[in-house]
C-alpha cells in the first residue's frame, strides 16, 4: 500500500483550526432551526452594508414614481414589522427605489432595502412586491450574508494556512501541492459555498413566505411570483454549479410550506389579500 504523501496529511492537519472557528461561531437560523457558521459580527456587516447602500444612492438613478415609492414604503413597513414581531431584528430600516429595468431587489444586512423598478412586471401587485421584499428581508434576518462571508474567509484561511505550511525550503510550493490546493478551493466552492447559497435561497423563500403572511398578504402570492420569475431567461447552467435552486424546486417547496404559512395569514390582525395592482 502506498503511504499518504506528506503534503496531504499536513494539509488536513491545518483544517482543525477552521473547524474550531466554526464550532465557536455557531448560530441558529429562525424558523428552520439550522445551525449556521457565522464569525462576522453584525456591526462589521452593517458597516459594509451602509457603504454599499450609500454608494448605490450616489450612483443609481432614484425612481420619481411617487405611487410606486408609496407602495414600496407601505410594503416594507408591514413586512419589517412582521419580521420584528417574530424574530426581533434590531435593524434601522431604510429604502431606495431605483429607476432601472432590472427585475431585482435586495436587503442588505442591517435592513437597507433596494428595489429596482424592473421588478414591477413580475410582482404584478402589492402582495407580489411584498413577497419579493419578504424574501430579501428573510436573507438579512437569517444573517445569510455573514454566513457566506464567513464560509469564504474560513476556506481561504484553510487553503492559505496549508500553502504556508507546505512551502519548500526555497519558499515555493511543489506543483503537486499547488494542484491539490487549487482542487480544494474548487471542491469547496462546489461542495460547500454553492450548495449553501442554494440552501439560503430556499430558506429565504420559506421564511419570507411566513413574513408575507404575518404582514397580512396572501402567502399563495409567493408561489405565483416565483412561477413568473421562472420565466426570466437564464444561462443554461447545471443546478450543481448554480447559486440558485431550480425554479421548479422553489415553487414546489413554497407549495409544501403553504399550509404552515396560511396559519400566519389566518391569524393576521389585518388582511390585505393581494393588495393593489402595480
Amino acid at each position: 500500500m502506498r503511504s499518504e504523501p506528506r503534503w496531504v496529511s499536513t494539509l488536513w492537519r491545518s483544517l482543525p483550526l477552521v473547524v474550531l472557528a466554526m464550532i465557536s461561531a455557531c448560530a441558529t437560523v429562525p424558523h428552520t432551526g439550522r445551525n449556521q457558521f457565522n464569525m462576522v459580527s453584525d456591526a462589521q456587516l452593517n458597516e459594509l452594508a451602509l457603504k454599499v447602500f450609500d454608494e448605490i444612492g450616489s450612483k443609481e438613478p432614484a425612481s420619481t414614481d411617487k405611487r410606486l415609492g408609496e407602495i414600496v414604503k407601505r410594503v416594507v413597513d408591514r413586512v419589517s414589522k412582521a419580521a420584528e414581531s417574530l424574530d426581533g431584528p434590531a435593524f434601522k430600516w431604510d429604502i431606495r427605489v431605483i429607476d432601472k429595468d432590472i427585475p431585482n431587489a435586495f436587503c442588505l444586512p442591517g435592513g437597507k432595502i433596494v428595489v429596482y423598478s424592473g421588478i414591477v412586471p413580475y410582482a404584478k401587485n402589492e402582495a407580489g412586491l411584498a413577497a419579493v421584499v419578504a424574501h430579501e428581508v428573510a436573507h438579512a434576518v437569517a444573517r445569510h450574508g455573514g454566513e457566506r462571508l464567513s464560509q469564504k474567509l474560513a476556506l481561504r484561511g484553510a487553503i492559505t494556512a496549508g500553502g504556508e505550511v507546505l512551502k519548500g525550503k526555497d519558499g515555493k510550493l511543489d506543483p503537486k501541492v499547488q494542484m491539490a490546493l487549487g482542487a480544494l478551493g474548487m471542491g469547496a466552492t462546489i461542495g460547500v459555498v454553492l450548495p449553501y447559497s442554494r440552501l439560503h435561497e430556499l430558506e429565504a423563500d420559506r421564511i419570507g413566505q411566513i413574513y408575507l403572511a404575518k404582514a397580512g398578504y396572501d402567502p399563495a402570492t409567493a408561489i405565483d411570483l416565483w412561477d413568473r420569475m421562472s420565466k426570466i431567461k437564464k444561462p443554461p447552467i447545471p443546478v450543481w454549479l448554480s447559486t440558485h435552486p431550480a425554479d421548479e424546486e422553489r415553487v414546489e417547496k413554497l407549495r409544501e410550506s403553504l399550509p404552515e404559512t396560511q396559519k400566519y395569514y389566518d391569524a393576521a390582525t389585518a388582511k390585505y389579500g393581494r393588495g393593489v395592482p402595480l
